[in-house]
């Protein structure tokens, strides 16, 4: 009976790390073979009889599992090594508070003078007791595991070194103190016959306590890098406006650039006129394609019905020809829409931004860039040429930055979401034939 209640314990917690760590891995698979080696390790430590503290046959069960997870999904190894370190303290600590309110069960019923008088039903005690232990097995554990995956918001996030050390240290050091306690746990009941009820009740205290700080560090942590994620993004959102502002420069410039070959236009009709008049038809034709060409270079070449997007446009397509890329537009600015070119200029720059730099290298490098209406949808359509597989964020659906700097990337995607959120709108990411396309979509008024 005993081997069995540590066999159904085993298995409680290797169903338990396997639902905690699924929204940390690729495939929900990796966090099933993660589960099944805690288990199996475990299992085989038990049949061979071997003499070990319980703290090395689960530590072995827990270091199987992590080669497990690592084996099956190989990437961000300091958060599977973080993941294992906290189930590993959350478990001791989940069995310590059950063993405790199972000792003092089995004590109280035992005591009873019903039970001193029906000495056969102590066998029924044990079992029904050791089903109370499993019942407050899984009950802790599923509670504890639950607030960790509520608490740890950025799953698929690389975890540093810093951050492993300091998320799990308080793992440790709950830990750590358990088992000195445990110790004198141990003595005091050798010492009088029977668990101490002040010194358990210590005990179970510094569980809870220890159980709760480990969640609170975490959920402290987590918030601590939303609030740097939101001020990084107010910071880039800066840089954008100020990009604006220069695209504003711009187009003043060449505005007045129009201006000035309008105000000359007198002058260039009068002249034409008088080449023709004097039979030059060569020469006129000569100065007329001088002044088309002079008037398209002011222009730019693209004309989208915003001047703002015209900008971004032809920077884009000129930063496109520097690097050999094929550039081509479709782009028409919804001029009666009511979405403002501030919030458009925001995805323009974010997507086309993000299109030039992810193309692949070789002979067909091309960003591709074109707008259409439906109904009352505005759509968004960027395609660059791309090969490879993207990593995605589980919590946000997005593709995870590939960039070893971190810092000041990672944040296109999520200003575009932004904008288009703005307009009860949303974006989709299609990865086909070599090519990926981001779809933007606005609710037009």
């Amino acid at each position: 009976m005993h081997y069995l209640i540590l066999v159904t314990d085993a298995l409680i917690k290797g169903g338990c790390f396997c639902w905690l760590a699924m929204p940390f891995l690729k495939r929900k698979s990796s966090a099933v073979c993660g589960g099944a080696a805690y288990f199996l390790a475990v299992l085989l430590f038990y049949a061979a009889h071997l003499s070990l503290d319980a703290y090395v046959i689960y530590g072995m069960g827990s270091l199987a599992m992590f080669l497990a997870v690592c084996g099956m999904d190989r990437r961000n190894y300091r958060q599977k090594l973080f993941l294992v370190v906290t189930f590993f303290s959350l478990s001791w600590f989940a069995s310590a508070m059950a063993e405790i309110l199972y000792d003092h069960l089995c004590i109280y019923i035992g005591d009873m003078d019903y039970m001193q008088n029906h000495p056969d039903l102590l066998l029924a005690l044990y079992i029904v007791a050791g089903g109370v232990y499993l019942v407050l097995v899984f009950m802790f554990m599923v509670v504890s595991a639950g607030q960790f995956r509520k608490v740890y918001a950025n799953k698929g996030v690389d975890m540093g070194y810093k951050e492993l050390l300091m998320l799990s240290l308080p793992s440790v050091v709950g830990v750590t103190g358990y088992e000195i306690m445990r110790y004198y746990r141990v003595f005091y009941a050798v010492k009088i016959g029977r668990p101490e009820v002040g010194y358990d009740a210590l005990e179970l205290l510094f569980c809870v306590v220890a159980v709760v700080t480990v969640i609170v560090v975490i959920m402290l942590y987590q918030e601590l890098k939303a609030r740097q994620e939101e001020n990084l993004q107010a910071r880039l959102l800066a840089t954008q406006m100020e990009g604006i502002r220069q695209h504003i420069e711009r187009v003043e410039s060449l505005y007045r650039d129009i201006r000035g070959i309008k105000h000359d236009m007198a002058n260039h009709v009068l002249t034409l006129e008088r080449l023709y008049a004097g039979n030059r038809a060569k020469e006129a034709q000569a100065y007329s394609k001088a002044l088309q060409d002079e008037l398209a270079q002011a222009a730019g070449g693209i004309n989208s019905g915003n001047p703002v997007t015209d900008i971004i446009l032809q920077e884009f397509r000129d930063e496109a020809v520097k690097e050999g890329i094929s550039f081509c537009t479709e782009f028409s600015y919804p001029t009666d829409s009511g979405i403002n070119a501030f919030d458009i200029s925001v995805i323009l720059n974010n997507a086309l931004q993000n299109a030039l730099e992810h193309t692949v290298h070789g002979e067909m490098r091309r960003v591709c860039i074109g707008s259409y209406r439906r109904n009352n949808a505005y759509m968004i359509e960027v395609r660059n040429s791309f090969a490879g597989s993207l990593q995605w964020d589980a919590d946000s659906g997005l593709p995870l930055t590939s960039k070893e700097k971190k810092d000041n990337h990672g944040f296109g995607l999520s200003n575009i979401r932004r904008v288009a959120r703005k307009y009860a709108g949303d974006i989709d990411i299609v990865l086909e034939d070599g090519e990926f396309c981001l779809c933007i979509m606005l609710m037009a008024e």
